[in-house]
């Protein structure tokens, strides 16, 4: 039995292996330069090229997991699919009314806050239909009009998919059941997104972008799980392909499909669940991670040994209402450009060299400085132990640094030290903001550092954020994949329910998660889990009547009138956290219920034992830049194979693995734990 877990990142494709050998569960990773064109290149690439190492054949995969960044890339580059927009008449313009925001009030040609690029007003059309808040009838559906509006949007518009959004479809969604069997017997196969069933909660803005984003997106989500499915089963590989979800779990093909928007964040959250799987055993339930890549820098908080979430996440300035990992992506990666502003300035990030080109140390036609060109100049690199399979050429890397040098007008080393020094602030400047915004000290957690370069700057962010404690994974740059291969199956319900806490029948209460459950309890069928292996766990939006946004807390079943105290218990004690106070005259209020299903696919996973690729033993010194030092000195280089659990490394020093590089400042101290991780710690 084998499983393979792969994660699609900008820059990198990285593969996680677990198998059985010897008597013994193992554990191997590798690396692939991303087909940015075709991801399913670099996957299928990938996963061939391990299952080779480790002497599997393709016929011993058992669940191949992955995260990818389509859809993602589909929103960023307004590479969707072409979309119509079905809407109750007089409300067809409110995916480009949204709610007046303007994040930066003082510009003076703002761009658009509101996704009208998903359905142009062209390509929007208004429907005689009318449900009154509490779902009875005012205006019946007009059935003629339906039927012209979706044949002008196939025929004249050409739309590829059509998404529905009627009022109060999320309290009776008949009319928006009825709108999908006349637009399939008029275009049977048309993909149709109904809003009851992408996003049931009330507030219209955000299921109309809902909405209209799963409908932009499915037909690209499902295209592409398809031609991965067909390029494995070509490769010999006939399981199943489970894919992150952006809430940290899992979902069958079948499930990622149908909703494809609940991908959107599918490779920060893997990295962050392999944090938290790692960083719990070593006795960090409280941490930040930290994963600098290629392309970005993603961070996220876990307390108490569980992940941060959110049900009210954003990409780019649009509202993405569905629970996910609070991951927040800044463009601080390995490959971000460093650039003069107009006033002559040193910037660096967000626009990244990517995998291709690259940073010009790749050697692919980049010739830009970035962030790793800076690290090879500064000798935390080596070109003999890069990262991964590619070549490196550090001349091109002090060619780059020293053409920006010159227009500084400053020397080599300086220049490749501040744009280390730049980056570094940057991550800890957003590490502040996830931390402080919800009332914790960054200083009383452990800093978990993953991806290419978390190891090689993380230390100096942990300086600078006064940490004195950071957690380097045996494998951080492939933890996303490992991550994938501790994730749950995950499936999520939620109905709005809105009532106040003080007049609420917990029978009601109990009725409607009653109803969820057999909701979720179905999905789980349809992937084949049985159901003495599900486990179901409650949860409320909650505020205070008169608030514009809710909290989450959970709910103890079954619901009683006890329970129902409770809950507003947790729910004051959370909202005094967050924000300070406690309403004293406000009374608490349900506003939407949630049920989430989970299946744990594999629960002896942390029996596995890591296996690093080979790598040659390097150079036991090497000249490396730290300022405290007064600039180049020579610097202790190892291989972290060679450091024995138990074993003290005193900074400064570099340790060097097949993933990544471990830099070890001066006043630092690195000892590798019996888990196969490296903890570093401030003298």
């Amino acid at each position: 039995m084998t499983i393979i877990a792969v994660d699609i990142g900008g820059t990198f494709t990285d593969i996680c292996a677990i198998f059985e050998q010897a008597g013994a569960r193992r554990l191997s990773w590798t690396k692939e330069p991303s087909t940015r064109t075709d991801p399913v290149l670099g996957v299928v690439r990938g996963v061939t090229r391990i299952l080779e190492e480790i002497g599997q054949p393709p016929s011993s995969v058992t669940r191949l997991l992955h995260g990818t960044t389509v859809g993602t890339n589909a929103v960023l580059e307004r590479r969707g699919a072409r979309i119509g927009l079905l809407m109750t008449d007089g409300f067809e313009d409110t995916l480009e009314l949204g709610r007046g925001f303007r994040s930066n009030m003082y510009r003076l040609d703002p761009e658009p806050e509101t996704p009208g690029f998903l359905a142009p007003g062209r390509r929007r059309r208004a429907v005689p239909e009318r449900l009154d808040a509490d779902g009875e009838v005012l205006i019946p559906l007009d059935e003629d009009a339906l039927r012209r509006a979706v044949t002008e949007l196939v025929v004249q518009e050409g739309v590829e998919a059509i998404g529905v959004c009627y009022l109060f479809s999320y309290v009776n969604s008949a009319h928006e059941r009825r709108t999908r069997e006349i637009i399939h017997a008029l275009y049977p196969g048309l993909p149709v997104s109904l809003s009851h069933e992408v996003d049931p909660v009330f507030r219209e803005y955000e299921r109309t972008c809902m909405t209209a984003l799963d409908a932009y997106l499915r037909p690209v989500m499902t295209g592409y799980l398809e031609r991965l499915s067909g390029a494995l089963r070509t490769a010999g590989i006939a399981c199943d392909v489970l894919t992150m979800q952006s809430r940290g779990s899992l979902a069958s093909t079948r499930a990622a499909g149908a909703r494809p928007f609940t991908t959107l964040l599918s490779g920060p959250a893997a990295g962050v669940v392999g944090a938290q799987r790692l960083a719990t055993e070593a006795g960090f339930p409280d941490c930040i991670t930290l994963d600098m890549g290629g392309t970005s820098a993603d961070i996220a908080l876990i307390t108490e040994g569980k992940p941060i979430t959110t049900a009210n996440g954003s990409i780019e300035h649009y509202p993405l209402r569905t629970l996910m990992v609070d991951v927040n992506t800044i463009g601080a990666g390995g490959g971000s450009v460093a650039w003069l502003d107009e006033a002559g300035g040193l910037r660096v990030g967000p626009r990244s060299a990517g995998a291709e080109p690259g940073p010009a140390c790749y050697g692919r036609g980049g010739s830009e400085p970035t962030v790793t060109d800076a690290s090879l100049v500064l000798g935390y690199l080596s070109p003999e132990q890069f990262a991964g399979s590619i070549d490196v050429d550090p001349d091109a890397a002090h060619r780059a640094i020293e053409r920006l040098a010159q227009r500084l007008g400053l020397p080599l080393l300086e220049t490749a030290e501040g744009i280390h020094r730049i980056v570094n602030a940057r991550m800890a400047d957003e590490i502040r903001l996830v931390s402080l915004r919800r009332g914790f000290d960054p200083r009383e957690f452990a800093l978990v550092l993953f991806g290419g370069g978390g190891p090689v700057c993380g230390w100096a962010v942990a300086r600078e954020l006064e940490i004195a404690t950071a957690l380097v994974p045996f494998a951080p740059g492939a933890l996303c994949a490992y991550g994938l291969s501790t994730a749950a199956l995950e499936y999520d319900e939620a109905v709005t329910v809105k009532s106040r806490a003080d007049t609420v029948d917990p029978a009601a209460l109990e009725a409607a998660f009653a109803r969820l459950d057999v909701a979720g309890a179905r999905r789980m069928a349809e992937d084949g889990v049985a159901a003495a292996d599900v486990t179901a766990a409650r949860s409320a939006d909650m505020r205070h009547i008169g608030q514009s946004w809710e909290l989450k807390v959970p709910v103890a079943a079954p619901v009683t009138a006890a329970a129902v105290a409770a809950t507003v218990a947790s729910f004051n004690q959370l909202h005094e956290r967050i924000y300070g106070h406690v309403s004293d005259h406000g009374a608490a209020e349900f506003v939407n219920l949630r049920m989430t299903h989970t299946h744990a696919i594999d629960r002896d996973l942390r029996r596995s034992v890591p296996a690093a690729p080979h790598m040659t033993a390097p150079a036991p010194m090497r000249r490396c830049y730290f300022r405290d030092l007064g600039g180049m000195v020579d610097t202790a280089i190892l291989t972290r194979a060679a450091i024995a659990p138990g074993t003290t490394v005193r900074g400064p020093a570099v340790i060097h693995q097949f993933d990544t590089t471990t830099v070890v400042g001066p006043g630092w101290s690195c000892q590798a734990d019996a888990h196969g991780n490296l903890v570093l710690k401030a003298d």
